[in-house]
């Protein structure tokens, strides 16, 4: 409980910390006029000839926004709830409570949601990105090109059933009707959690038929050891080294990632 607490502590004064350093920078780029005079800070305001263009302080204020909803966008809007939740079956299922640690298995799922994502972030890149910090698109028109492919990543993963769920309720909530005739049709506020609980429901399956194998083992285990008169012996105990040996000869790490990511394909 104490280093919980130490550790909450650390995270809201380094939070604070970088809070404090966010607005001094604002604030100089914002009032050049307050550094030194050996320095020169150049702000640049667009005029209404050229719409296109962001003022650096609001380019902080964007990219700081972004930075704040990165870990949710990383995941909930990729790959990275599936996997997440498909290793820590894998570790549930075999016994090792704390092996891979947390660490590991959240390392190992963010570079192969990378891995997954690089069409998709290569695209966002090209499509939005890059003109817009050529100054050939807006803001609007680059926010609206990098949620295409996005989009198109999540309808691919996402099914019917969960999307028409959320259209019904939308349409209960809401004074107009939402009629989808095309995809287009369909608003990201309604496909994002369509998205996600189809993502967790296909994580479920298959962390399911990754239990099947180390239950059976599990049953055996238990069976032979009460038929030998050892029901003080705790079944588990026995049953771990069996499951990782099971495990290691089947090369389950390599059955397990490649099957994971095949199914985004």
């Amino acid at each position: 409980m104490i280093r919980k607490k130490l550790l909450k502590k650390r995270i809201i004064l380094i939070s604070l910390g970088m809070f404090v350093v966010c607005l001094a920078a604002i604030f100089l780029v914002s009032n050049p006029a307050m550094a030194a005079d050996d320095y020169s800070i150049s702000l640049s305001v667009p005029d209404n000839s050229d719409s296109t263009s962001l003022s650096s302080t609001l380019r902080i204020l964007l990219l700081l926004t972004v930075l704040s909803l990165a870990p949710s966008i990383v995941i909930m809007l990729t790959s990275f709830t599936r996997i997440l939740i498909v290793l820590h079956f894998v570790r549930s299922a075999i016994g090792t409570q704390t092996t891979p640690p947390n660490q590991i298995l959240v390392g190992l799922s963010l570079f192969l949601t990378l891995f997954i994502m690089s069409p998709v972030l290569l695209r966002i890149n090209d499509r939005a990105i890059t003109p817009l910090n050529n100054g050939t698109i807006t803001t609007q028109e680059a926010y609206k090109e990098g949620m295409e492919p996005l989009r198109e990543f999540m309808f691919k993963q996402t099914r019917t059933k969960d999307l028409s769920l959320f259209v019904d309720i939308y349409n209960q909530g809401s004074d107009e009707e939402l009629i989808i005739n095309t995809l287009d049709d369909v608003p990201s506020r309604v496909l994002i959690p369509s998205f996600i609980i189809s993502e967790l429901r296909t994580a479920f399956i298959i962390g399911f038929i990754i239990y099947i194998p180390f239950i059976i083992i599990d049953m055996v285990v238990a069976s032979t050891l009460m038929s030998m008169g050892m029901m003080m012996l705790p079944p588990t105990v026995i049953s771990m080294p069996f499951k990782i040996l099971l495990f290691v000869l089947a090369d389950g790490w390599n059955l397990i990632i490649g099957n994971v990511v095949k199914t985004f394909y």
